[in-house]
């Protein structure tokens, strides 16, 4: 079984180290793949809940360290699982 924390992307790098990927594509990503409730659901923060935009989670998110690691975290979390149940 291949282990987690060696997921690539289409590019070939590591999900877990972040290369390249800027914090607008994670949050577009999240949101295309949840949704703003299912995001709110997975990470309880008001920028996710209430009147949420990508341009206000984004400035949020730039400001908050800990609300950024979690959706840092979820991300890596969602792609990781999505990887590895293609293979």
């Amino acid at each position: 079984m291949p282990n987690p924390a060696d997921a690539r992307d289409e590019s070939g790098h590591l999900i877990r180290e972040l290369h390249g990927i800027t914090l607008a594509q994670i949050l577009e990503y999240l949101v295309a793949r949840f949704g703003w409730p299912g995001l709110d659901e997975q990470i309880r923060i008001n920028c996710f809940s209430v009147n949420p935009s990508i341009n206000s989670s984004l400035t949020f998110l730039r400001r908050t360290p800990w609300a950024r690691a979690k959706v840092e975290a979820l991300y890596v979390q969602t792609r990781t699982t999505e990887l590895l149940g293609k293979r």
